[in-house]
C-alpha cells in the first residue's frame, strides 16, 4: 500500500453526482493536485483523462447514464517507494461487478468507444478495482512521478530529470 505522505492541500476530496457537466470540476481538480505534485503539464493532462474516463465509465456502466447519484473522487499525495505519486480514488454506490471482469476490449477491435479501461491502465502505474461496502464500486488508481508509462495517445510520457 501507499505510505501517506502529507502535502500542501492534501488530501482533497471531490463530491460530484453522476451527470457528465460534473467532468470539468474533477479534470480541473485533477490538473492542479497534479501540478501541486510536481508533475507536466503534459502529464498532469493524460491523469486528468484517464480520470476522466473512469468517471465516464462509472456513469454509464455503474449508474446506466442516470444522472443524481453520487460519486467521491479522492486525490492525494502519497510516496511509494522514496518517490511522490498521486493517488486517486473513486467511489460510487452503482451496479457491483466482479473486478476481475473489468477488462478493455480488444484493441483489434475497431470501433468508437469502449477504450476508457485500455487509457486509465496505459497511463496510471497502479490501477486497482474493488467492491465497495455496501453497495458500489472503487477504483484505486496511482501515478508515480517520473514514471514512463506511456501516454493515453500512444507516445512515452516524459521523465522527470531525476529518474531519466
Amino acid at each position: 500500500m501507499s505510505e501517506p505522505a502529507s502535502g500542501k492541500g492534501f488530501p482533497q476530496v471531490v463530491h460530484i453526482t453522476s451527470e457528465t457537466c460534473e467532468l470539468a470540476r474533477v479534470r480541473e481538480a485533477v490538473l492542479i493536485a497534479a501540478g501541486q505534485i510536481g508533475f507536466s503539464g503534459a502529464e498532469a493532462s493524460s491523469i486528468a483523462l484517464a480520470i476522466d474516463e473512469a468517471i465516464t465509465n462509472v456513469i454509464r456502466h455503474g449508474y446506466d447514464g442516470c444522472g443524481g447519484q453520487p460519486i467521491e473522487i479522492a486525490l492525494d499525495r502519497v510516496e511509494r517507494d522514496g518517490v511522490a505519486a498521486l493517488q486517486v480514488t473513486i467511489c460510487d454506490c452503482g451496479r457491483q461487478v466482479d473486478p476481475a471482469t473489468i477488462v478493455g476490449r480488444d484493441l483489434g477491435d475497431v470501433r468508437p468507444g469502449g477504450l476508457e479501461t485500455h487509457i486509465i491502465r496505459t497511463v496510471m502505474d497502479e490501477v486497482e478495482y474493488s467492491m465497495g461496502k455496501p453497495a458500489g464500486m472503487r477504483l484505486r488508481v496511482l501515478k508515480r512521478l517520473g514514471s514512463c508509462r506511456g501516454t493515453s495517445d500512444g507516445s512515452e510520457a516524459p521523465c522527470s530529470k531525476e529518474n531519466s
